[in-house]
């Protein structure tokens, strides 16, 4: 079974919301999944959070995250 961290779409026509879900990779986009880790609001002013301790788990257990999602975590990661 492949695991893999992405984004679910929720919220009205054009008015988006995802959630940032661990999920068996054949599941649906919006369907079936195993852990909810965060959401990501593009509209909102707070736009992107995502537990980290959970990411770190799952990315431990071989979970992989999607191109947009990885994508979103280096623009959110603090810059020295």
């Amino acid at each position: 079974m492949a695991v893999h961290i992405r984004l679910a779409r929720h919220g009205s026509k054009k008015n988006p919301f995802y959630r940032i879900v661990v999920a068996d990779q054949r599941s649906a986009r919006d369907g079936r999944f195993i852990e909810n880790i965060g959401t990501f609001d593009p509209t909102g002013e707070t736009a992107f959070r995502v537990d980290q301790q959970r990411l770190e788990y799952w990315r431990s257990r071989g979970a992989q995250p999607s191109h947009t999602l990885e994508r979103l975590l280096k623009q959110s990661a603090p810059r020295a």
